[in-house]
């Protein structure tokens, strides 16, 4: 059986306002709302906030989104969380240019990694120390200074900040897989020294 989140979703009929706040956050496709959304508004205040800097970040943002996607696939496997990873390369990851072998690479490849060009790695780089460390190291951001401007710069780092939060709810509230995403890659799920190695702690 699929755990139920720790905090029962909403189940329409919804109050208006936040009926109108689901729709636009599902792009008026129609489609059911995502359990993260129906579960974060139980506080609309907190819904209407994570769906305005969502928005910005998603359509109306400078990184291209190919780059925009590597890094928060990277954020949110190096935060395991698995729900909004999946989410992402199902919805995001291949629409956007990335290949099974890049996505693969999301969760458990490192900088080094072949799927990635140069300016990529960088990108890995930049979520990875800003997990591991709340920093970007000298070296890094003078490659991050050579190859985007400081609004971008400004930009990738509200993504990763923005993607902690997403992974802190989907965790904390141990959300269930959407039926339609996919799932990390078979062995970034086992406790193999390997997967330890690459994703590090959370």
């Amino acid at each position: 059986m699929v755990p139920a989140p720790r905090i029962p979703a909403l189940e329409p009929p919804y109050d208006p306002e936040i009926a109108r706040t689901l729709e636009r956050m599902m792009g008026g496709s129609g489609r059911e709302p995502l359990l993260l959304f129906r579960v974060v508004a139980h506080n609309p205040n907190v819904l209407d906030k994570f769906r305005s800097s969502g928005s910005y970040l998603l359509n109306f943002g400078t990184i291209d989104p190919i780059e925009r996607e590597i890094v928060i696939d990277r954020t949110c496997a190096r935060c395991r969380s698995e729900y909004e990873w999946g989410v992402h390369v199902t919805v995001y990851g291949r629409r956007v240019g990335l290949s099974d072998e890049q996505i693969r690479a999301t969760v458990l490849g490192t900088a080094e990694s072949p799927e990635w060009t140069e300016r990529q790695a960088t990108l890995i780089r930049l979520a990875d120390e800003l997990h591991d460390t709340g920093g970007a190291s000298d070296d890094l951001w003078a490659q991050l200074q050579a190859g985007w401007s400081a609004a971008q710069l400004v930009e990738l780092l509200a993504l990763v900040g923005q993607y902690h939060t997403v992974a802190y709810f989907t965790n904390a509230l141990r959300l269930p897989l959407e039926a339609y995403a996919q799932h990390f890659p078979r062995e970034s799920r086992q406790t193999g020294r390997r997967t330890e190695r690459n994703l590090g702690s959370s």
